[in-house]
């Protein structure tokens, strides 16, 4: 129980009862784990009032009253991506009160909203959001065993992690300038391309590379680790093959191989990786790596290829069995962006 916190009105009739029965104050301040001054207080206002209601606070008034609190809540709501002390400057002038930036932190908290780092997610037009529509509706029919015979693919980048993690430090006022204080940020850090490749039945092969990819290299890519992936994976049995649509991935000479393979390629929505499961393992593995904080190129490789392998099978069916819903909350949407 926080200081200055009032006694549940329970508490304060079993006090009054055992006061009644003969017990003293002391031992009723030992048995219910309270301060014998509590329990004093409690019982003179007892005595006095003959009540146990507690006293109304005496303390400043408010100076955002309910119908200032709904107004303010709808400024918040209204313009999301404003600061404090936007808000604070804004409600100066709305109000016509002298409001400090704790002041309106402290209303907002009132408002029951809170402050939040904002999710990542790629702009859509409406463009966009008419196709990823149009797409979810056509592929609704297609059952959680169906979308189980889809290999998924995806690049990611992986960058080396330096200095400290996060951008709060424990420290005194003194310690600003501590070395040890200071959160650290490269330039330009080192990092891997990785192309990977999963399926509910397992995951599939893994390269990295660094630098950029083109077409060329993407098809090697496809030749050397997709199509052994695909034979493992599915032994035999069809499947259909994901890809986003990154130039390399659509460019002509890529076309034209898959083609000649005969490989049948599930036709993609643009800005969507919200609906490819592989895109929730990306972001297991990266927060892992964050973890094992590794210092150079080799070690970010060893701790990718390990996380990579470490991935359950349940935990692919469980995400490839969410396409459906997935693609059942973008229609909802109308085509924006899914919670995925």
């Amino acid at each position: 129980m926080g200081r200055g916190s009032p006694i549940p009105t329970m508490l304060r009739r079993k006090i009054v009862e055992q006061y009644q029965k003969g017990v003293t104050q002391r031992k009723i301040a030992k048995t219910l784990h309270l301060s014998s001054s509590t329990v004093h207080n409690i019982i003179r206002r007892f005595r006095e009032s003959g009540t146990i209601s507690v006293r109304k606070g005496q303390g400043r008034k408010t100076i955002l009253y309910a119908r200032d609190l709904q107004a303010l809540k709808q400024h918040c709501t209204t313009t999301r991506n404003s600061t404090v002390k936007e808000i604070t400057e804004w409600a100066q002038e709305y109000f016509q009160k002298p409001l400090s930036v704790n002041t309106i932190h402290r209303a907002i908290r009132r408002c029951q909203l809170k402050l939040y780092s904002a999710k990542k997610k790629p702009f859509l037009s409406k463009i966009h959001k008419l196709r990823r529509c149009h797409w979810a509706r056509d592929h609704l029919k297609w059952s959680v065993a169906k979308w189980k015979t889809v290999l998924w693919s995806d690049e990611s980048r992986f960058e080396v992690l330096f200095g400290n993690l996060g951008r709060h430090v424990i420290r005194t006022k003194e310690d600003k300038d501590n070395p040890s204080c200071y959160q650290r940020s490269v330039q330009k850090p080192a990092s891997l391309m990785v192309w990977g490749c999963m399926s509910a039945c397992g995951m599939g092969s893994l390269h990295v590379w660094k630098g950029t990819i083109n077409a060329e290299k993407y098809i090697q890519v496809l030749e050397q680790h997709m199509l052994p992936s695909r034979r493992h994976l599915f032994q035999g049995r069809p499947c259909i093959f994901q890809q986003d649509n990154a130039r390399p991935h659509s460019a002509s000479i890529t076309t034209s191989w898959l083609r000649r393979r005969r490989i049948r390629v599930l036709k993609w929505p643009v800005c969507s990786p919200d609906l490819s499961p592989i895109e929730n393992i990306w972001r297991i593995i990266k927060r892992k790596v964050r973890q094992r904080r590794p210092k150079t190129i080799e070690q970010l490789e060893a701790c990718i290829r390990k996380e990579w392998e470490s991935i359950p099978i349940s935990k692919l069916e469980k995400l490839v069995s969410s396409v459906p819903r997935r693609l059942l909350s973008v229609v909802r949407r109308r085509g924006g962006a899914t919670q995925w």
